[in-house]
Formats: C-alpha cells, sequence, structure tokens
C-alpha cells in the first residue's frame, strides 16, 4: 500500500473549465441532477439522460490539465509506490496531463467510457455520442450500454480500493471537494497527516482535524503541498 493518498473532486478541475456538479440551484448545466445522475434514471428518463452524458463527453474534449493536475501526475511518475492517485471526477485531465490508466482510480467512473448493463464490459468511445459507436447494444452480449458513471444511489465498487488504502496510508491529501460526497473530515482521523486544499470553507468538512490547511485555488496550493509530500516522504 502506498504512503500517501491523494484524492481530488472538482475543484482542481473547475480551474480547468469543467464545470462543478453541483452548484447552489441544484442544478448542473440546466439539469436537474436527480433527472440524470440518480439510480434510475436510464429507466425514467434514459434518452435525456443519454444525450446528457454525450453534451458532458463532447465538453471536455478540448479542456486542458491545468498545473495541479500535472503537479500531482509528476509526484505520482516520482514516487509511484508511495503514492496513491484517486479522484472523483469523471473527466480525464489527469490522463491528459500524463498519468496511465493503472496509475489513478476514478472512483465515480470515467466519462469517456460505456458498460454494458448485462456483463459490465467497458468500452472506450472519446468523445463521440453514446448512438454513434454501438448503436445502443453492447457488441459482446447485446446488452444496453450506459454511461461508466456512478449514478447517486448506486454502489461505488471502487471505494474498496480507498478504503484498503486509507487504512494504510500515513498522509492524505484533499483537494477540490466539498466533502458532502465522501467524509473526508473522517478520513484525516484515519491517518498521521492529512493535508486539506478547497477554495473555501465547507459546512461538511471540519477543518481542525488536517494538520495543514490552504484555503486557496489548486494551482496556488499545490507547489506547497507537494513540498510538504516530498519532505514527508524523505522521512518516513
Amino acid at each position: 500500500m502506498a504512503k500517501v493518498l491523494i484524492l481530488s473532486g472538482a475543484g482542481i478541475s473547475a480551474e480547468s473549465g469543467i464545470s462543478t456538479f453541483r452548484d447552489s440551484d441544484g442544478l448542473w448545466e440546466n439539469h436537474r441532477v436527480e433527472d440524470v445522475c440518480s439510480e434510475g434514471c436510464l429507466d425514467t428518463n434514459g434518452e435525456a439522460t443519454k444525450k446528457f452524458y454525450d453534451a458532458r463527453r463532447a465538453d471536455i474534449e478540448d479542456k486542458k490539465p491545468n498545473y495541479a493536475h500535472k503537479v500531482i501526475v509528476e509526484l505520482k511518475h516520482q514516487y509511484p509506490h508511495a503514492i496513491t492517485v484517486m479522484t472523483q471526477n469523471v473527466d480525464n485531465l489527469f490522463e491528459k496531463a500524463g498519468i496511465k490508466k493503472d496509475e489513478i482510480v476514478h472512483l465515480h467512473g470515467f466519462l469517456t467510457e460505456l458498460r454494458c448493463r448485462e456483463c459490465d464490459e467497458i468500452f472506450e468511445i472519446g468523445y463521440k455520442k453514446q448512438d454513434d459507436c454501438f448503436n445502443t447494444q453492447c457488441p459482446s452480449c447485446g446488452g444496453e450500454l450506459r454511461p461508466n458513471i456512478v449514478f447517486f444511489g448506486e454502489a461505488a465498487p471502487k471505494y474498496q480500493i480507498m478504503t484498503s488504502e486509507l487504512n494504510e496510508c500515513e498522509l492524505v491529501v484533499i483537494i477540490g471537494t466539498s466533502g458532502t460526497v465522501l467524509d473526508v473530515t473522517y478520513f484525516a482521523q484515519l491517518t498521521d497527516k492529512s493535508i486539506l486544499n478547497n477554495l473555501e470553507p465547507s459546512d461538511a468538512i471540519d477543518d481542525r482535524y488536517f494538520t495543514k490547511v490552504y484555503y486557496a485555488k489548486a494551482t496556488e496550493a499545490i507547489g506547497e503541498i507537494a513540498e510538504y509530500i516530498e519532505e514527508f516522504l524523505k522521512d518516513i
């Protein structure tokens, strides 16, 4: 298990122009979250859900990784066995910054992939529309395809990996997450050292439990965070 776990959320990609998941009005790009991002939406609102994720795919095609993505990827490549990188984000900005598929865990799925609802086989489609790829049917079993995204109310299988890493790591670094989906305050209590970097305080996070707190853009804080990680790894 890695000594350092870096977990990022929507805040790290916001600086690259990707909309955060939920604004104060409960909408995402003028869609109600419940209509296109909740368990069962494929059955009750299938076409709208599919079109929504088609649009999200098209939206990230020209987005570029920012300085924070690049520094985290550099750290991972410098300390491949000591650092685990996880993200709640479904975009591919870390991949665009140079991280390989087996070097990052996307906890909530990956926007450029489809998954079969029957056999669970995953297909990479890039930025294409879903219907332009397989005519909605799985080429392996004929089952219905869906965006490879974890909707609210669905199980998130990769949480098991996160739990294992949290139980073993000695430093957890939280960047750009409100704490409403994952209890990052609890994560800080599980580790010897912890870092929190958000644009502003969140009601869902008690920052008193963190060793270091940076309220700033990720691109502004990542330099000091990287220095802390490197010093930490030298001492263990």
